[in-house]
């Protein structure tokens, strides 16, 4: 039985509608704390690292420690291909219905399937997201086509291109920063991840009558090796750190990175997948983009030996990619359930 695409979200808010469907209404546990009740201390914020200063790898192994997430400035991605990549996206959410159903995602393959769409999951009984996406396929270079990305956008196509090749590029250097502060081989996550398949995922939350019941993204570790996200001002983007969820406030020119399961696997939980979430607003669209940098599917992901030892034992079992992300799409993410499933003593 085929899936039905679910109707468009922007489609749906801009007919000004004034309560929430039954579909997007998340149960009360996953909803968003009210602010008044769940106070964030000040001084707890996602931390910024300058990959430009000569403290940076230090920066980046205290961060992904204790955070798994933080911003990196001085990273050498020029802000004009930034904003180049989010003015691109926004260009194509402003754009007629018409125009955009062009590049549809075929609601027969839900999962990661290339194109526009607004649901993610298999699971037709799992609650939506109060968000659109566009998602392209861009690396390895055979699987990277962009006649199937818009043609409307002046410039969209080749704009894609170049931030695929400088997020691969930005990723490896993080990867190898990451293995040499666990004295491993600079390339050893790079090479156990393999050739790299990369998603990149512009997604727009449109203004939600009710936000408080929903989630632009529901809590969720992302499964890959690791994700490479961008913001536009408006905010919404959530970390769970010490049972709270922190904002992360937009940062112009930095980017979000975000460790994912198969690094945590790889460093055998010495660095955690961040947890996150997206909310939304009544007032204001937001949009984000996001680049995942993952195995191939036929990869098998193991703990690096030199990280295991009597006092360490192993924590998660071998995994085969493709089994792990079929978990991912068919049970949903739910926070971490599908890493804590392959935990040997749970």
């Amino acid at each position: 039985m085929e899936t039905a695409a679910p109707p468009r979200v922007q489609a749906l808010a801009e007919t000004g509608v004034s309560r929430l469907p039954a579909q997007y209404i998340q149960p009360p546990e996953h909803r968003p704390a009210h602010p008044s009740s769940s106070p964030v201390p000040a001084a707890l914020s996602v931390p910024v690292v300058d990959l430009s200063s000569p403290t940076a790898a230090d920066a980046v192994r205290a961060a992904s420690a204790d955070w798994g997430a933080f911003h990196v400035v001085g990273h050498g991605v020029p802000g004009e291909l930034l904003d180049a990549v989010r003015g691109a996206g926004l260009a194509f959410f402003r754009a007629p219905m018409e125009d955009k159903l062009r590049f549809a995602c075929d609601p027969a393959r839900v999962a990661a399937a290339e194109g526009y769409g607004s649901r993610m999951l298999a699971n037709d009984d799992s609650v939506l997201d109060w968000r659109d996406y566009f998602d392209h396929h861009t690396l390895p270079e055979s699987r990277r086509d962009p006649a199937h990305w818009p043609d409307f956008v002046p410039g969209y196509r080749d704009t894609i291109v170049k931030y695929s090749n400088s997020m691969k590029d930005l990723a490896q250097r993080l990867l190898r920063i990451i293995s040499g502060n666990l004295n491993l081989p600079p390339s050893y996550i790079e090479e156990a991840v393999g050739e790299v398949y990369q998603n990149i995922t512009i997604s727009y939350y449109s203004p939600c009558p009710q936000p408080d019941l929903a989630l632009g993204l529901q809590s969720h570790s992302d499964m890959g090796a690791i994700t490479l996200l961008i913001q536009d001002d408006v905010g919404g983007l959530e970390v769970l750190k010490d049972g709270m969820w922190i904002p992360v406030a937009p940062l112009p020119d930095g980017i979000l990175v975000i460790l994912a399961d198969q690094t945590e696997i790889i460093t055998n939980g010495r660095y955690k997948s961040s947890v996150h979430r997206a909310v939304v607003n009544a007032e204001r669209a937001r949009l984000s983009v996001a680049t995942f940098y993952d195995p191939s599917k036929s990869r098998k992901i193991c703990t690096a030996p030199q990280l295991v030892s009597k006092d360490e034992p192993q924590k998660y079992r071998d995994v085969i990619y493709g089994d792990y992300v079929s978990s991912w799409y068919s049970k949903g993410p739910e926070g971490k359930r599908n890493i804590d499933a392959l935990l040997i003593q749970p």
